[in-house]
């Protein structure tokens, strides 16, 4: 009488490829005798096994279906000893198709000698002008570069490299360890070889085989108008070159900005003080600022200029990177008083304190002056009103 190969395993004679393999290998877990080292266990392990390996195959699984056994004239699930599983190491190895193993299907490739090289950061200080309007420094790095006396081979004259004897080529190492579930099987990149699966016999002189060498080199690095602290420009292939002479990597120019005497900048804007005479903030005046783009540009004080008030010029900050248009400057007008006066001086402010004889000192609340006062005319400024 034909065995009933579905029954072992717990499936449906409908039971797909992937729900085979699930049901045996969660059996395979529990029966195995490196898990379970009763007799009864291993026997069942042994017919488990057998189901496995007919209903896996198209050709068996067809002979069960049409109501025969195509282990009969084999002797049956005996002769299968687990369906040749040495141990559950070796079920792992069926199942996930020998990926640590040499030259199955998902074996791995040695990685090879000639590897893409890593990028390079280097840093820059430049002072708020040459942020403003560009620049091209010129800087020395310290790389590694291509060796020019094996061009990136490695191989000294006409010798060639040759495949590793330690990995045979795999560029791994294996090695089996015992455990409580079974043979273990690990990988780890060949010492000798270094994963790259061959060596060289007869190295290049100067860079001893790894195709390129440490140098220090100027370079030219462009940068654009707008720049500010902290961003970085990039360098395309002006980083490392790769072992084996591989592609070189890129070179990051990251900028430092170094603080200016007149203007701060806060994004594209630059801000400046400037101290106001109390006379011209009264009467109104001119004020001569040298811009950081512009030059010597003027400022026109209003009459009536009150302390704390903003005067902004348009199209006078930082240029957008990737742009046409600017920032602002904002000036920050401070009204000076004077703290010492002649004996003229004080006559003539007294003759003009009796002209404003209706001009008195005033308390006012802190909210009052937040909506209408000093606080409201710094919001106005920065909000472009």
């Amino acid at each position: 009488m034909a065995r009933d190969y579905y029954g072992l395993l717990g499936v449906g004679r409908d039971a797909s490829d992937q729900e085979l393999k699930r049901a045996y290998r969660k059996l395979a877990r529990e029966l195995h005798p490196d898990v379970n080292p009763d007799e009864a266990a291993q026997t069942r392990f042994k017919e488990v096994s057998a189901a496995y390996e007919v209903l896996s195959d198209p050709e068996k699984r067809r002979i069960v279906d049409m109501g025969g056994d195509p282990l009969d004239a084999g002797g049956g699930a005996g002769g299968f000893s687990g369906a040749g599983f040495g141990g559950l190491g070796d079920v792992f190895e069926a199942f996930f198709g020998g990926m640590s193993g040499g030259g199955g299907a998902g074996a791995r490739k040695p990685r090879g000698r000639v590897q893409p090289g890593a990028d390079s950061l280097v840093r820059t200080r430049l002072s708020l002008a040459e942020c403003a309007v560009g620049v091209t420094k010129h800087l020395t790095v310290d790389t590694a570069i291509l060796c020019d006396l094996c061009q990136g081979a490695g191989t000294n004259g006409n010798s060639s490299p040759v495949r590793c004897e330690t990995c045979g080529g795999a560029g791994e190492v294996q090695s089996v360890q015992r455990s409580f579930l079974g043979q273990v099987l690990t990988s780890r990149p060949c010492p000798t070889c270094r994963g790259a699966g061959e060596t060289i016999p007869d190295p290049c002189h100067k860079c001893g085989g790894d195709g390129r060498v440490r140098a220090r080199r100027e370079i030219a690095a462009p940068i654009p108008a707008g720049v500010a602290n902290g961003m970085r420009v990039r360098l395309a292939a002006q980083g490392e070159v790769g072992p084996g002479g591989g592609h070189a990597g890129d070179l990051y120019v990251e900028i430092v900005e170094q603080p200016h005497d007149v203007f701060v900048r806060d994004g594209d804007d630059l801000h400046c003080t400037v101290r106001v005479p109390m006379v011209d903030a009264a009467l109104g005046t001119t004020v001569v600022i040298d811009t950081i783009m512009d030059g010597p540009t003027e400022l026109t004080i209003g009459p009536g200029t009150q302390p704390g008030e903003i005067s902004v010029l348009r199209g006078h900050g930082m240029p957008r990177l990737r742009s046409s248009s600017r920032g602002d400057l904002m000036a920050h007008l401070d009204i000076v008083v004077p703290t010492k006066l002649d004996s003229k001086q004080t006559e003539l402010l007294r003759k003009y304190k009796g002209l404003r004889a209706k001009d008195k000192a005033e308390v006012m609340s802190a909210q009052s002056e937040h909506n209408s006062g000093l606080f409201a005319r710094l919001r106005a400024s920065f909000s472009g009103r």
